[in-house]
């Protein structure tokens, strides 16, 4: 099974490039569940929220493997997690690191940040996703994960990405 990790900055398109991914690769793709869990909520997201968000990210994407077929795709992972909890709380749980070490993805699509940036009642940092974007890429040089950055209008994001999923697959076979 190859599991694609699509990360990055809000409004860079993650959820949809995700979502798109699943459709054109006949597969399936685990959404941010934090979108899902914040909307519940009746009352501002605290620390103990992000880590039952971070949690429950982990135990639908293993749910979501028997489904997939050959390729998981991932509309954020435990890094956003970390570096949002850094950020906002300046810290995170102890078990993070260790968690995100083991569920290492085979590959990032880092998102750009170089789309406008779309309102939306959950998105906290419309003049910071350039910040961000150098934390995700800091983190993933110092983890030495693989990843491509993604970028351009939404075509090309979207065929650069099926460029380094189909370049990834064609390694693992």
């Amino acid at each position: 099974m190859i599991r694609i990790a699509v990360t990055g900055p809000e409004s860079t398109g993650k959820s949809t490039l995700a979502s798109n991914l699943a459709t054109h690769y006949h597969t399936v793709f685990n959404p941010e569940y934090a979108r899902e869990y914040i909307d519940m909520l009746d009352h501002p997201y605290v620390y103990e929220d992000v880590e039952k968000i971070a949690r429950e990210q982990m135990k639908r994407e293993k749910r979501l493997l028997q489904d997939a077929s050959g390729i998981l795709f991932a509309d954020t992972e435990l890094l956003v997690i970390k570096v949002w909890m850094e950020h906002k709380y300046k810290k995170f749980p102890s078990w993070l690191p260790g968690a995100l070490i083991r569920n290492r993805y085979d590959l990032y699509l880092l998102c750009d940040v170089d789309v406008p940036w779309e309102e939306d009642p959950q998105r906290e940092h419309p003049h910071m996703r350039a910040y961000f974007f150098e934390k995700y890429r800091a983190e993933l040089d110092h983890l030495k994960f693989p990843y491509v950055v993604v970028s351009g209008n939404w075509v090309e994001r979207f065929n650069n990405a099926v460029k380094s999923v189909d370049k990834i697959s064609a390694i693992s076979k």
